[in-house]
């Protein structure tokens, strides 16, 4: 494909002049847009001006872009027709769309405090929910409580998140990272709160999520 009326080169200009005038133009790439094509997130890239006055974007190179993805979306959940099968679809499906409930929950929260979730970026272990704060990353791990046993799925969160944290720790050892246990309501033991705090974990629940 060619671009004679150089369209493509002028439409990057219009971007660059009106992030610099504060306002935020998203620009992705060929590769990008594929990605938003099958609900993936796509990086959001800079806008560079060469020496010939060109624009051209590139990625960015900040560590949380690595970090953090595209905006985060609640999935949709259906329901499976259950015949025989030991396993229980039904609850199977209860349990997902309390899941999805509790990331749209997070995700009104956060934003009503003027933050954005995010997905996880390419490459990154693939947690629920990321958002920043500062210099300071947090990512979460949520579990829904609902069909399945209250202590199973905790401790289920427990691991995976604490086991993300210390590889994004590892591959970013400049970045401070949060882990964040969210469950869909509050656990009846209150030992698990203990046990966080141990552990340097934080551990919230819908719908209020204090402490994050």
């Amino acid at each position: 494909m060619t671009d004679d009326r150089r369209t493509y080169s002028s439409t990057l200009v219009d971007a660059e002049a009106e992030r610099s005038r504060g306002r935020h133009v998203c620009v992705v790439d060929g590769d990008g847009f594929s990605k938003l094509l099958r609900g993936r997130p796509a990086p959001c890239l800079e806008l560079r001006r060469a020496r010939t006055g060109r624009v051209r974007p590139v990625a960015a190179a900040t560590t949380e872009a690595h970090v953090l993805g595209g905006p985060l979306r609640v999935r949709r959940t259906g329901q499976r027709a259950s015949g025989d099968l030991s396993l229980d679809l039904s609850r199977l499906d209860e349990a997902t769309a309390a899941h999805e409930a509790t990331v749209g929950a997070l995700i009104a929260y956060l934003s009503r405090q003027g933050i954005q979730a995010c997905t996880y970026a390419s490459g990154a272990p693939e947690f629920d929910a990321g958002w920043s704060h500062g210099e300071d990353v947090f990512v979460a791990e949520v579990k829904s409580l609902t069909g399945a046993r209250e202590d199973q799925q905790i401790r289920l969160g427990v691991g995976q998140i604490l086991d993300y944290a210390q590889q994004l720790r590892s591959a970013f050892p400049s970045t401070v990272i949060h882990p964040v246990l969210v469950l869909e309501k509050r656990p009846s033991a209150a030992r698990w709160t203990e046990l966080a705090n141990s552990v340097g974990l934080r551990l919230t629940w819908a719908p209020d999520f204090s402490g994050i």
